[in-house]
């Protein structure tokens, strides 16, 4: 399945990646050692995991298990059924080779021939042992296919297939005739991912990088991978996760010992459900997660920052204002959306008073997003699947739901605080009400053109002008259930999905009569 898809601006990729450097035995005996390969946080803080009772405190871990435990982070583990295969396959075919007697000469062959290999050619062209001119043009062919130009669309999208999770880099290539997608690379990712997020920031030096966080399902850790790296095997910077794991008797039993996770300053304690990158303060991003808190984090120095406990259960997913990038929405299972001020508070408003301008600052104070506000609650009803704001608009947001629905929010009516101005301000049966809303992205060029992915397989365009929605257009992709959509934000109507079925599908939204009628001018 696919649980994941982001657009990379053009431009963004290195356009022949680098090829990554092996770990060294350094680096993989401190992974092994912090706790890096251990299983499933699967739960919550109090996670248990039972052991024998004749394991002592200071049993050290064997060569053959610390094998084992980097296998199977790499995702081959020595015990899968397709190594054993090919273990066999490899002995069957080292035994016809006859590598024991290779330096045995046997009789009757003669060392020096007379063929054809003695002649003398007077060019290359002439040399049959020679490339041909056609294979030298295939090479150029194979060599135009890895380069990534400035002018390509790249799509990036969390996989899993067998057991195995990856990343997957695609390259879309725009054409007159039908357009051309294809996996540029790929890099093998140890847990199952839930949620990414594409990061610029220089992590490694120059003015921007090309990164994306990586929120799992079996490990609290924030993985952050270089896209600009092939074959990589590490991540570049973690966030968060397992320090070690302590060993301790099992209360009212002498015998039984359990391990239980210490985990890192800061960390998250279960899976990370939603991410959020700040575009505006670029080394900041925002993690939600089924510990029921929201942290955010500085990726630069891989510190979290602050912490919130404003939920009372899973936090699914978490978004930042694309016009006051201090301000933080997130959306829970138990039913509410939060707004809050979140970074560095007295340093940011600061920033905002003589950076900015003085009118913005007392907006920011009208609308209750002054560093001492604890924030806005609304109520929605049923679970949060998603959430985003208008990119055309700084007071308003959406919000999918589990029932089916997508509702509306204006900020701007919650500034007096009653329970009666938290309704929102529209509320439409979107999808089958017993299928949730899964994904929703909206378009930055088209104001109002809202996109809508379910679970019920198809995707839908909203068009929500003045608050009173129509559905424009209705697409089934042939993806599954559909867990992720997100629009291009250098071509604003492509539209890229992905579902259960595992394959990347982009719906080019403007093939639609009623969406080309309708926005076709601004095709542009």
């Amino acid at each position: 399945m696919i649980t994941a898809v982001s657009w990379i601006p053009k431009g963004s990729l290195k356009a022949v990646p680098d090829a990554a450097e092996p770990p060294s035995k350094e680096e993989i005996k401190e992974l092994i050692e912090s706790g890096a390969f251990v299983g499933s946080v699967d739960g919550s803080n109090e996670d248990e995991y039972e052991i024998d009772e004749e394991e002592e405190d200071g049993d050290e871990i064997s060569e053959v298990d610390r094998a084992k435990a980097v296998a199977e982070a790499f995702g081959k583990s020595s015990n899968s059924k397709s190594s054993s295969m090919e273990v066999d396959e490899m002995s069957a075919a080292m035994k016809e080779l006859d590598m024991d007697n290779y330096d045995e000469e046997d009789d009757g062959i003669e060392l020096i021939s007379s063929g054809i290999g003695d002649l003398y050619y007077a060019s290359n062209e002439l040399d049959p042992y020679l490339k041909d001119a056609a294979d030298d043009e295939d090479d150029e062919e194979d060599i135009d296919d890895t380069t990534i130009k400035p002018t390509d669309s790249v799509i990036i999208c969390a996989r899993n297939e067998d057991e195995v999770s990856h990343l997957e880099v695609y390259v879309y290539e725009e054409s007159s005739g039908s357009p051309n997608m294809y996996v540029h690379h790929h890099i093998v990712i140890p847990e199952f991912p839930l949620c990414t997020a594409w990061i610029d920031c220089p992590l490694k030096g120059g003015d921007k990088g090309n990164f994306v966080a990586i929120g799992s399902k079996e490990t609290p850790t924030i993985e952050i991978w270089d896209l600009d790296v092939r074959d990589e095997v590490l991540p570049c910077v973690q966030l968060g996760g397992i320090e070690e794991m302590k060993i301790v008797k099992k209360k009212k039993s002498k015998k039984e010992k359990i391990k239980k996770p210490k985990y890192k300053e800061g960390s998250h304690t279960d899976s990370v459900l939603g991410l959020a990158w700040n575009k505006e303060f670029r080394n900041i991003l925002a993690s939600a997660s089924a510990d029921r808190k929201v942290k955010v984090w500085d990726v630069a120095t891989g510190q979290c920052k602050i912490t919130m406990e404003h939920h009372t259960k899973e936090v699914q997913a978490v978004a930042w204002n694309h016009y006051a990038p201090e301000v933080l929405l997130s959306g829970s299972f138990d039913q509410t959306v939060v707004l809050v001020t979140s970074l560095v508070h007295v340093l940011l408003y600061l920033l905002l008073r003589v950076i900015i301008n003085m009118s913005l600052y007392i907006t920011l104070q009208k609308d209750g997003r002054q560093p001492s506000h604890a924030g806005f609650k609304w109520s929605v009803m049923s679970d949060v699947e998603s959430l985003a704001w208008n990119p055309h608009s700084e007071h308003s947001f959406v919000v999918s739901l589990e029932d089916g629905t997508v509702k509306g929010f204006d900020i701007r009516a919650a500034q007096s605080g009653s329970d009666s101005d938290l309704k929102p301000s529209f509320t439409i049966q979107a999808h089958d009400q017993d299928k949730g809303v899964s994904s929703i992205s909206y378009n930055i060029s088209a104001p109002n053109l809202l996109a809508t992915g379910s679970m019920d397989k198809t995707v839908k365009l909203w068009d929500l002008s003045n608050n009173e929605p129509s559905c424009i257009a209705s697409h089934k992709p042939k993806a599954g259930a559909v867990f992720s959509i997100s629009f291009s934000v250098d071509n604003p109507f492509l539209l890229a999905i992905g579902g259960s079925k595992g394959e990347l599908h982009v719906w080019d939204t403007l093939l639609d009569a009623n969406v080309a009628r309708k926005y076709g001018s601004k095709q542009s």
